[in-house]
């Protein structure tokens, strides 16, 4: 009966540290202390280190003895690392979704809607937000709990919000990229895992882009 919470807890001790670093809260190198998260929200350090040690795996933060746990120092090499593995198995989730996407766009249509907005507004976190949203959705559809899982194993919403904060990585129009993907799913394009995978990679950030 414990573990639901648990892992519930750990998620939303998670998400704070996450919101903390892609908000300027904690800076890249700079120390997390696990004792002072601990006491501010009011939770033993067990399930903070757990969070942590998540936040380790997505090599978000990195820890050394007697030197603790900090922010790592970014770049975007790193930040460019994880947009090829993304980029296999959205286009993997696009074959196995497209049939269903080709009869069904509804849960992909909100998304390219608050992406015209957030575009109007040039809303970075709408934007992030709604990105991520469509993609998930997408891979969702996809019907692989495998797949899903493995993907939001890579942190994607993180990186992509690292990428357009710390580097600036914005794309002309967000909402315009994603209406094209729901257009290739409504005509059944052959190449929609191509298309996919062009896209994905197309918003990787440059190792150069922080030059």
């Amino acid at each position: 009966m414990t573990a639901p919470v648990i892992h519930s807890l750990r998620e939303q001790i998670r998400e704070h540290i996450v919101e903390g670093i892609v908000s300027g809260r904690w800076k890249p190198g700079e120390r997390i202390v696990e004792r002072r998260i601990a006491t501010e929200l009011e939770v033993s350090q067990t399930p903070v280190r757990e969070a942590l040690r998540e936040l380790e795996s997505l090599r978000l933060i990195e820890s050394a003895p007697n030197k603790g746990v900090r922010v790592r120092n970014l770049t975007a090499a790193d930040l460019e690392e994880s947009y090829p593995v993304r980029a296999g198995l959205e286009a993997i989730a696009a074959e196995l979704a497209a049939e269903r996407l080709a009869g069904d766009c509804s849960t992909l249509e909100p998304h390219v809607e608050a992406l015209h907005e957030a575009d109007r507004l040039s809303d970075a976190a709408g934007q992030v937000r709604h990105t991520v949203a469509f993609h998930r959705e997408m891979v969702r559809a996809a019907g692989n709990s495998v797949l899903l899982h493995t993907w939001e194993g890579l942190g994607i919403e993180v990186f992509t919000a690292l990428s357009i904060r710390w580097l600036g990585t914005v794309q002309q129009s967000y909402a315009e990229e994603h209406e094209e993907l729901v257009a290739a799913f409504r005509r059944r394009d052959p190449r929609i895992a191509d298309l996919v995978k062009a896209h994905v990679l197309g918003c990787a950030p440059r190792p150069d882009a922080s030059a």
